[in-house]
Order: structure tokens, then C-alpha cells, then sequence
């Protein structure tokens, strides 16, 4: 059975990188794509993962279903975090393998690697360590489905495989500050403080942390890729190869937004991991994925669309959304 003829599951289908991905597949040739939502299949809850496999048998499945945040919602909802995000992907593989699915590819997150792992990140590193303390509830259930899916590998010769892409960004991320990532974060402050006049924007920690950002269209290329070509138990990583420190990014934004006032930075505040960027080498080399979006094109598409969404008021001025 090729893998245009297999009937996909993605959860979080529905969602930042989900919608692209879908789109993604269906681009290459894959028309029977299922997308659960929450409101009909409540991915924590086991007697629902039973009912939709029952009701929609699949050869694939590509979970990428997850609670996340940044470093705000992290530390306010670890136990959140850590629950919906560990029952979801266990609960989902162990039905998946009794329901005979063929395929099953975990998205994973940067945040499970160690704290403190040579730069850049070597997928052999994954082990060296405990993750960033304001995230690592997250990294370490997003973990465990590597460890199930190998173990399941093992015992059962479960095709599962384990992807792990860096900081995604781009149209459509999600803007609310209570939840949002560094980059849609800074866009809507900068853009903010722009239409208000502000003379400076406050931004988190001391700006030294560094980040590697993937464009949200190259990981969803990269996770089909993956799901066409790569069948091994080995994590791969999946990135654009380069670092940028906060302080540069937050200038970068600022200079694409326009806004000409100054950046405050509140070190009281949490940096996170110090250096974030993968080796990409074992992407390359097993599904020949390599990205092709820039840091500032990608930026600059994000921004436009951060602009465009944006509702006005009577005058033709922009407000920020509810």
C-alpha cells in the first residue's frame, strides 16, 4: 500500500501547523484525511480515542494534537501541560496499535531536550540531561512518546516514529499574550505599541537566550516528508539550521513592524533555555528535508498577516483583537 492510498488520521488538524499540514498532504496526493476535533473526540478521554478509530480506521496517524505556550503558560499551567499532553499521545498509540494502524508519527518539541546540550542539538543528545525547569513538563511528555513508541517498536514492531521540530512561527500563530511564543508575542506588542504611540515596549528576560525559528510551512513539509519516506526508531530533528539570539530577534521585528521607540528588557523575568539550535543533518540525510523560508521573509509574512487580520475601528484605525 503506497502511502497516497492510506487513510490519514492528524490531530490538531485543525490548528496552527495542523491546517498547513493538511493542506500539505492533500497537495501531494493524499485525499482521505481525517481531522478530529475536540468537541467530538476529546483526545484525553480513552473511550473517545476507541470511538474514533472505530469510526475512522486509519493506516496513518500524525499526532500532532498538544496544550502548549510560552514561558508564561508554562509556568502557570505545568500540570496541565504535562496530563492533557502524556494521556493524549499514550492513550492515542496504545488504541492505534490494537486497532492495527499501519504508521504512527509523534511530533514532538524542542523543549524535551536537556537544559544545557551542546550547540547545536545532536538527536543523540536527548537524554543528557533534564529540559529547561519552566517547560520541562511539557518536553518530558511530549518525551515519553518516544520512549512508548520505541518500546512498542520493540515488543510489537509498531511502525512509530518521532519527529522534533524547533520553535514554529508564522501566519495564523496565536496572538493572545497570555499563551503566545516569543515571536507572534513581539509582533503584537511592537504593532501595539506603534498605533498608541508608546515610547517602548517591555519584553521579557535579558535578551541573551537564543532560538532557532521554523517557518510554519517548512514543518509541515518536513513532517509530510517524514511520513512518506522515514520509517526509522531514531528521533529526527527538524529546523532551519540557524540561531538568533531574543535581543536580535526583538530588534529584527522592530525594525520590520517600524515601530521606532525603544525595548526595555525586564530581566526579573525567566530566559528560558540559554541556546536553542538543532543539527538538521539526519533530516537531510533520511527524508531530504531542508527549509527553505528565511528568518526575515518569514517574519515579514507574519507580520503583514498580523496586520491584515486585525479588525478597525470607525476612523480606519487598526485595534488589536479581542
Amino acid at each position: 500500500m503506497t502511502v497516497r492510498t492510506r487513510r490519514i488520521i492528524v490531530t490538531g488538524g485543525s490548528g496552527f501547523l495542523g491546517t498547513r499540514l493538511v493542506s500539505v498532504l492533500r497537495e501531494r496526493g493524499h485525499a482521505d484525511i481525517f481531522v478530529p476535533r475536540r468537541r467530538d473526540y476529546d483526545l484525553v478521554n480513552g473511550d473517545a480515542i476507541e470511538r474514533l478509530l472505530a469510526e475512522h480506521p486509519a493506516d496513518l496517524i500524525l499526532h500532532l494534537a498538544a496544550v502548549v505556550g510560552g514561558i508564561g503558560a508554562n509556568r502557570e499551567r505545568p500540570g496541565e501541560f504535562f496530563y492533557q499532553n502524556l494521556m493524549m499521545g499514550v492513550q492515542l498509540i496504545e488504541a492505534a496499535r490494537r486497532h492495527g494502524v499501519a504508521k504512527f508519527l509523534s511530533v514532538g518539541t524542542i523543549c524535551a531536550y536537556p537544559k544545557h546540550t551542546p550547540v547545536p542539538f545532536a538527536e543523540e543528545s536527548l537524554w543528557d540531561g533534564y529540559p529547561e525547569e519552566t517547560n520541562a513538563p511539557y518536553g518530558l511528555a511530549k518525551k515519553m512518546l518516544l520512549v512508548q513508541g520505541q518500546a512498542y517498536r520493540q515488543q510489537y514492531g509498531f511502525n512509530a516514529v518521532y519527529v522534533l521540530p524547533t520553535n514554529l512561527y508564522g501566519p495564523g500563530d496565536n496572538v493572545d499574550p497570555r499563551s503566545s511564543h516569543v515571536i507572534p508575542a513581539l509582533i503584537r506588542k511592537f504593532v501595539e505599541a506603534q498605533e498608541r504611540g508608546l515610547a517602548a515596549v517591555e519584553v521579557w528576560g535579558s535578551g541573551t537566550a537564543t532560538r532557532e525559528f521554523l517557518y510554519v510551512d517548512d514543518a509541515a513539509e518536513a513532517i509530510a516528508l517524514a511520513a512518506e519516506r522515514y520509517d526509522g526508531a531514531e528521533p529526527v530533528n527538524i529546523g532551519s539550521g540557524q540561531e538568533i539570539s531574543i535581543k536580535a530577534l526583538a530588534e529584527q521585528i522592530r525594525r520590520l513592524v517600524g515601530f521606532e521607540g525603544t525595548i526595555v528588557w525586564d530581566r526579573s523575568k525567566p530566559d528560558g533555555q540559554p541556546r536553542r539550535m538543532t543539527d538538521g543533518s539526519r533530516a537531510r540525510a533520511a527524508f531530504g528535508f531542508k527549509a527553505r523560508t528565511t528568518l526575515d521573509e518569514g517574519l515579514r509574512r507574519t507580520v503583514e498577516w498580523f496586520r491584515s487580520q486585525r479588525p478597525t475601528t470607525p476612523s480606519g484605525v487598526r485595534r488589536a483583537p479581542a
